[in-house]
């Protein structure tokens, strides 16, 4: 597994543009943040369909809320706390409670904050919105999974939140694969354990995965990008042949994917399962690597979760 080329916000501001030129209804609202999302290029090409509130989240909803009703088909972009702790009333009430079609991108989730610090590193903007009915929550793993996603988030008229790594992603599926949205991927087969990842953590599941098959152990690794609605179906079938479940998100194990999958499971197919994640705590300032470590957040902890799940069957 390498890291891409490109930043993976480049790959997201090209779909962007590219749609726009063929949809007229496709415009951005903007909070004084388009040099750290990208959307500059955006700007420059279709400037009457930029607004830029300036420093005002909650303002940049509303807006975005109006131009829904107006028939156009916004998008917002900040970091992930301004774009779900920081707005949640104007996004539950405007947005989804009126019915409306805004997608609310929020960028650098978890620790890959870095060096913006506890302050810009949202650990809880999945739990945030996965109370908020009829949202649907998306995380690409890498840009080939974007990019077959796009057209599917453009037709879904509803509330639609992405959590995006801005930087370089690693690559895990080519550009022939093909995904549906609310439907999980198994990337690895097995019938010890299974692993069921998101975002940057589904490379650590891999890995994770290699090396726990070396000790005759198999993983089956599950690559969830749409964490709501979840594939339960999928979730279910693994966890009665595995019969061990361990989970591994970049944020709060406090009602994210682990909370979403052990809902499922509790009331489907009670299983033994832990949870890899950020436990309860704020985040601070350092390097994506660092931050893995020191928050438990690498192909070790999954590894050492998973002998613990089979260890109790």
């Amino acid at each position: 597994m390498q890291l891409e080329d490109r930043w993976l916000r480049e790959t997201y501001v090209d779909l962007l543009m590219e749609s726009a030129r063929q949809d007229e209804r496709i415009c951005i609202v903007e909070a004084d943040l388009m040099k750290a999302a990208g959307t500059g290029r955006f700007a420059e090409q279709f400037p009457e369909r930029t607004v830029n509130v300036g420093v005002a989240e909650a303002n940049m909803i509303g807006v975005a809320a109006g131009l829904s009703n107006m028939g156009k088909i916004p998008f917002t972009h900040t970091f992930t706390p301004f774009s779900t702790r920081r707005v949640c009333d104007q996004v539950t009430l405007s947005v989804a409670y009126a019915g409306l079609n805004v997608k609310i991108m929020g960028s650098d989730p978890g620790v890959t904050a870095e060096l913006n610090g506890g302050t810009h590193m949202s650990m809880e903007d999945v739990a945030i919105m996965r109370n908020i009915p009829g949202m649907i929550i998306f995380e690409p793993t890498d840009s080939a999974q974007l990019k077959k996603a796009f057209p599917q988030i453009l037709e879904h008229y509803g509330p639609f939140y992405i959590r995006l790594l801005r930087r370089n992603a690693v690559r895990i599926f080519d550009d022939h694969c093909e995904f549906t949205l609310g439907k999980g991927i198994v990337l690895k087969e097995g019938a010890d354990v299974t692993i069921v990842a998101s975002g940057i953590m589904t490379a650590e599941a891999l890995e994770a995965g290699e090396v726990l098959m070396a000790e005759g152990i198999r993983a089956e690794v599950i690559n969830i990008h749409t964490v709501k609605p979840l594939d339960r179906s999928l979730i279910i079938s693994s966890a009665r042949k595995t019969r061990a479940v361990v989970t591994a998100e970049n944020g709060s194990i406090l009602n994210g994917l682990g909370s979403a999958v052990a809902e499922c499971l509790g009331e489907n197919c009670p299983t033994i399962m832990k949870r890899v994640g950020v436990q309860d705590c704020f985040g601070q300032v350092g390097l994506t690597e660092d931050l893995k470590k020191a928050y438990g957040l690498t192909a070790k902890n999954i590894i050492t979760a998973a002998k613990a799940v089979i260890s109790q069957k």
